[in-house]
């Protein structure tokens, strides 16, 4: 069997689990999640770190029209699918102290959401990242509707028509470069190299951004984000945030800006002031948060804003910077809604009010959610730090006051996170938190493994650049160089 299959398609094996009942289902569930995890390993240790497409697949699918089963691996989506199957594993394992029910069809869910991720992270042909990407929505919707807290059917349903609604969207421009390339392909390549009008790849530009947008999301397509994140169990808030988001980042640049390199450059500065806004407007907002998981959600819309922002800066630089910030954010995002899991199942409360004082009573528990903190608000010799750097250098590249305001969320991350931690860790006990338990078992196996990374990463980042720095570069002097051909 191809080794590429054996990354993409065991999820759907592993989702078999649905079958097994009984308490051991999570055991299961956790080593079945190991096996992806060790593939992506085996491609990493196989993987030559230039901008060729690897491990590649070609099958017809529906040959008639002109559908094929092609996938492969760059640095880009290497990086990707490190992050999914590195996750997936820590997301199953913080659900054990919660026992949820009907765990073989939880978990089996969470198997089906990631096959679909590794489909869009991977998928060469148009169509194939069409259906991956509705696939990846499907579970979630369920895992969160389901298993969920609060007005979580209207929430969901809200988020699945906005969803949805920009799949569509995007699915009319994929058909309709079907129709333009020669032979009627949805290969990747057929698409790079159709020589489309101006005003055709305006339309189509904002055609895949609002699917892109919607999930990633970039202001003012956020709506959905901070209730959902909110009221989904944590495991589904560590997929949306960890991963999926991803899928909209990641759509942005494979999909969107070199399809359409000239509608990038008529509406890219547009949607770059668009991210600059969400960053501010989103670290506002979290300062007033009195419930700690929309304050993380807030914070999660401000550091994705800077990512958008070094996208669409477009230089080396800025897109470096978004793919080692995709997998820090991946990783410190999940840390900090498990940090809020442990506190919330503690105390029974997301006020943050009602918390304080934890510190003294779990002192390790402490340690762990400073050094993730940390992470998230790039302190140098953290993960988050270089990530960060290179996104504020590309968008300085592109405008010194663009990088000014994107500054702006390193300062503001700051302060309400120290602020939360202060309301949180700090100060006296009160009834609720003066007999809070430290973390133990499963919660220490976790944290210790994402503090771990926070201080690998942040030491020695080099590793993760240079899996995407050779097609990093090269997708940008494409790119650069189809615009200045037209000029």
């Amino acid at each position: 069997m191809d080794k590429i299959f054996l990354v993409v398609l065991t999820p759907l094996l592993c989702a078999l689990i649905a079958f097994i009942k009984g308490p051991a289902v999570k055991k299961w569930a956790l080593a079945a999640s190991l096996l992806p995890l060790a593939f992506s390993i085996l491609l990493l240790s196989q993987f030559n770190a230039d901008a060729s497409t690897q491990f590649a697949v070609d099958y017809p699918w529906i040959p008639a029209l002109g559908i094929h089963f092609k996938l492969g691996i760059d640095g880009i989506s290497m990086i990707l699918l490190l992050l999914t199957n590195l996750l997936v594993p820590l997301i199953i394992l913080s659900s054990f102290k919660q026992e949820p029910k009907n765990p073989n069809a939880f978990y089996s869910l969470i198997f089906f959401m990631q096959a679909g991720l590794l489909v869009v992270f991977t998928a060469l042909d148009g169509f194939l990242f069409y259906i991956g990407w509705e696939a990846a929505l499907l579970p979630i919707y369920f895992i969160c509707a389901l298993w969920g807290s609060g007005d979580r059917i209207r929430i969901n349903l809200k988020f699945f028509i906005y969803t949805i609604a920009g799949s569509l969207i995007m699915l009319i421009a994929i058909i309709y470069l079907h129709l333009q390339t020669p032979g009627h392909k949805y290969d990747i390549e057929a698409f790079y190299k159709l020589n489309l009008d101006p005003h055709t790849q305006a339309w189509i530009f904002w055609a895949f951004f609002l699917a892109f947008a919607i999930k990633m999301p970039i202001f003012p397509f956020h709506t959905w984000q901070p209730d959902t994140y909110t009221e989904s169990p944590t495991a589904g808030t560590m997929l949306l945030s960890g991963i999926m988001l991803k899928m909209g980042i990641y759509g942005v640049i494979r999909w969107l800006i070199p399809v359409a390199p000239l509608g990038f450059a008529a509406w890219g500065q547009t949607v770059l002031i668009l991210s600059v806004i969400g960053i501010v407007y989103a670290s506002i907002i979290a300062f007033t948060q009195k419930d700690i998981k929309r304050l993380i959600a807030y914070s999660s819309i401000a550091h994705v804003g800077l990512i958008a922002a070094g996208i669409f800066a477009w230089n080396v630089q800025g897109l470096q910077g978004a793919m080692i910030q995709m997998l820090n954010h991946g990783i410190n995002v999940v840390g900090m809604f498990f940090i809020a899991d442990i506190i919330i199942r503690r105390l029974g409360t997301r006020e943050l009010s009602q918390m304080g004082g934890i510190a003294k009573t779990a002192p390790q528990f402490a340690i762990a959610f400073l050094i993730i903190l940390l992470g998230t608000v790039a302190l140098p010799l953290t993960n988050g730090f270089i990530g960060e750097f290179l996104l504020l250098m590309g968008v300085y590249s592109y405008g010194i006051w663009y990088a000014a305001v994107a500054g702006l969320t390193i300062i503001f991350g700051a302060v309400y996170m120290f602020r939360m931690y202060q309301k949180v860790m700090l100060g006296t006990t009160n009834e609720h938190t003066s007999l809070f338990a430290d973390i133990d078992g499963t919660e220490k196996t976790i944290l210790l493994i994402i503090c771990a990374l926070v201080i690998i990463i942040g030491v020695y980042p080099q590793t993760i650049l240079h899996i995407s720095e050779a097609a990093v570069s090269n997708l940008v002097e494409v790119v650069n160089g189809k615009i200045q051909g037209f000029k």
